[in-house]
């Protein structure tokens, strides 16, 4: 199935000179695990210059959540884009307004909520940051090890999924101490409840010995972590946050940048625990690929902000508004369920898989947010970094699109819309992928 679909040696010849012309002009900062060059999208499926069809199972890094052009979604943007293009936050539209309430009718911080609108995952990280300490007038946080919040200095000061993130730009903002993000799989503490053992160590040490709680303005976290490795948290831990923070009056801010908008099988993966923060970080899957971010917090928090302290030119985009509310309407109506029962699907064959691989030590997820973590064998759980990289680009050569997270694992975020079908054909050209990288091909 792989091999028909790939035309050209990859990269092709168009790709290849593409890459060239982009060497000289653009950043090298930017993280390429391999040289695909788009051309087009639909659904599930992409097509680079040289005519090579792929499964796209990293969706822009979760972002295309109802599939590429999704046709209910271009027709909301072609809509507005036909009336006007941009009008700034200082004034009114229908569809900033609308996009507002409709957020607030799913209930994302389990009372009447406030929005503030901006582009990106990030910038919605640095709102719920600047909101958190104006309201509690309190200069400290508490963030996770293996966290990703963004790269601009507030959020990057959270950020903790690799060294290179920060070499180079220290210091970011002070006052962030970090705690582990309880991980079963590879557990830092003594005890069977990795999430228990977190929460004693913040109050029983932390708190004690080196960050006074009433200095702490909120925790940020992550419900499932992304970048650190796609782990979900034992139950009962994101329950403890919530009351360790409501003991010592600090807000509790859940980053819902990579796991909301129905990417966990449910709205907010929060709604896997029944637990809801003070305040919720949402972009990425948002905007169906439109650049869109959302700080929701609850009205009694937010409302305290006075006029101009915290603004956004482009927040509202009426292109962006379009898609949010285009895509809300698809995963609430359809693609969250369908990203529970296909995930589910997945899950169960990644883990007939591993059954067979050695080198497949722990299979992990909610919905189509699913990581395979890769280790030289599952008795040691040496993470094999090299065979994960190995595979991506195994995989890639086979016309599957994937990226990695964490130490060595590999991670399946695939648009929301995809059936069964899709994903047997990514088992087996998973599955050739790692044969290949096995065997050093």
């Amino acid at each position: 199935m792989s091999s028909s679909h790939i035309k050209t040696r990859l990269p092709g010849p168009k790709a290849q000179a593409l890459i060239e012309r982009d060497r000289l002009v653009s950043t090298p900062s930017l993280p390429r695990d391999y040289p695909f060059v788009m051309h087009k999208g639909r659904g599930a499926e992409v097509w680079d210059v040289d005519g090579n069809r792929f499964l796209d199972f990293a969706a822009g890094i979760a972002v295309c959540s109802t599939g590429h052009a999704h046709p209910a979604v271009v027709a909301a943007i072609k809509q507005a884009a036909d009336d006007f293009l941009h009008i700034s936050s200082d004034y009114w539209h229908e569809r900033m307004t609308s996009l507002c309430e409709r957020v607030n009718a799913l209930g994302p911080v389990g009372e009447a909520a406030q929005v503030f609108i901006c582009q990106s995952g990030t910038e919605a990280v640095e709102g719920a940051l600047k909101l958190a300490r104006y309201v509690t007038g309190r200069p400290r946080f508490i963030g996770f090890l293996g966290g990703f919040h963004g790269r601009t200095l507030g959020s990057l000061a959270f950020t903790a999924s690799k060294y290179t993130q920060q070499a180079g730009f220290f210091p970011p903002m002070p006052g962030v101490t970090h705690v582990p993000y309880p991980n079963p799989y590879r557990p830092l503490f003594a005890g069977a409840d990795q999430g228990q053992a977190v929460l004693d160590y913040i109050e029983n040490t932390l708190f004690r010995t080196n960050v006074p709680a009433s200095e702490v303005a909120a925790v940020l976290v992550e419900p499932i972590q992304g970048e650190g490795g796609y782990l979900v948290p034992p139950d009962g831990f994101l329950r403890g946050l919530r009351e360790l923070c409501d003991r010592h009056g600090i807000l509790l801010i859940f980053d819902e940048v990579q796991a909301g908008v129905g990417r966990s099988g449910k709205m907010f993966a929060s709604q896997h625990w029944g637990v809801t923060p003070d305040i919720m970080t949402l972009a990425k899957g948002l905007g169906s690929g439109l650049p869109i971010g959302l700080t929701v917090a609850r009205r009694r928090y937010m409302e305290r902000w006075k006029p101009g302290a915290h603004g956004n030119t482009y927040g509202g985009n009426p292109l962006c508004c379009a898609a949010a509310l285009a895509t809300l309407e698809l995963v609430e109506s359809e693609y969250a369920a369908n990203a529970a029962q296909v995930g589910e699907y997945f899950m169960n064959r990644l883990r007939q898989l591993q059954q067979r691989f050695n080198c497949i030590g722990e299979v992990r997820g909610k919905g189509l947010m699913i990581g395979v973590e890769l280790v030289e064998d599952r008795t040691s759980r040496t993470p094999a970094k090299d065979l994960c990289q190995a595979v991506l680009t195994r995989a890639f050569h086979n016309g599957l699109l994937l990226l990695s997270c964490g130490m060595s694992t590999v991670r399946f975020m695939p648009p929301l819309m995809i059936d069964t079908s899709h994903v047997d054909e990514a088992m087996e050209l998973l599955e050739i992928a790692l044969k290949e990288a096995l065997a050093g091909t």
